[in-house]
């Protein structure tokens, strides 16, 4: 079991209010930047993550990924530190709920699921168009704000997609990479695409596919296949009609 963080009070110029949730990598705290006067969201490692290289490397890389992207339908990361062994990133405090609380409410009018769809494929054309994948898109990933603006969270499973390129580009030095070891399969069953699934390499099309279901359950309430197990859920995306198969 993961080991709740114990925050300090106090964080560089933050004041740590309150605790606002917490996810697979983290805890995300309420928080006063003293320097600006202006509320933020601090989400710390946990202290086992913190031990762990890898689980490391995928927290800071969040930060990078989601620091490189400059768009109103993206969380925007303001600082990234460590403090007394405590890493944490500051992001801007999102005052809405997240499209799976929305869910769980009435039925979404079509009109508002269309403007929702819409913007976040607004954000992801923009990540993707800097060589972004979010690899986890589902709905506890897209916060709506209390104006109805959507904005897509959590670029911890981002990874550089790398063009190919015959020569270097201008803007090369300003670009990062994040290489993900061939066979690990990382994001969540549900609404992974069948390449993700198998641990393959994926590309933007990945996150078409995730977005694609979380359309399909904002419509119709209900994800398009399911299954018992973790295997029978990815079993059941692969499948294709008949005529689509191969003949060999």
């Amino acid at each position: 079991m993961t080991k709740e963080l114990d925050p300090p009070t106090t964080l560089a110029h933050y004041r740590i209010v309150s605790k606002l949730g917490a996810g697979g990598m983290g805890e995300v705290y309420l928080a006063e930047d003293t320097r600006l006067d202006r509320k933020v969201a601090i989400k710390f490692l946990t202290e086992e993550f913190s031990r762990d290289s890898n689980r490391l490397r995928r927290f800071i890389q969040e930060a990078k990924a989601t620091s490189a992207l400059n768009h109103p339908n993206i969380l925007t990361v303001y600082e990234i530190g460590q403090v007394e062994e405590k890493n944490y990133i500051a992001t801007e405090l999102i005052d809405g709920q997240t499209l799976r609380q929305e869910l769980k409410k009435e039925p979404i009018p079509l009109n508002r699921i269309l403007e929702i769809g819409a913007q976040v494929c607004e954000a992801l054309a923009a990540a993707h168009a800097a060589g972004i994948i979010h690899r986890d898109i589902k709905p506890e990933n897209i916060m709506i704000r209390k104006d109805g603006y959507a904005k897509v969270l959590d670029f911890g499973l981002a990874k550089l997609a790398q063009p190919e390129r015959s020569a270097a580009g201008p803007e090369d030095a300003t670009r990062f990479q994040v290489n993900t070891d061939p066979g690990m399969v990382m994001g969540t069953v549900l609404y992974m695409s069948p390449e993700q699934a198998r641990g393959n390499a994926t590309d933007a099309r990945t996150d078409i596919w995730s977005l694609g279901v979380v359309l399909y359950e904002m419509l119709a309430r209900r994800l398009p296949f399911s299954g018992e197990t973790p295997s029978h859920t990815r079993n059941a995306g692969w499948r294709q009609p008949r005529h689509q198969r191969s003949a060999h």
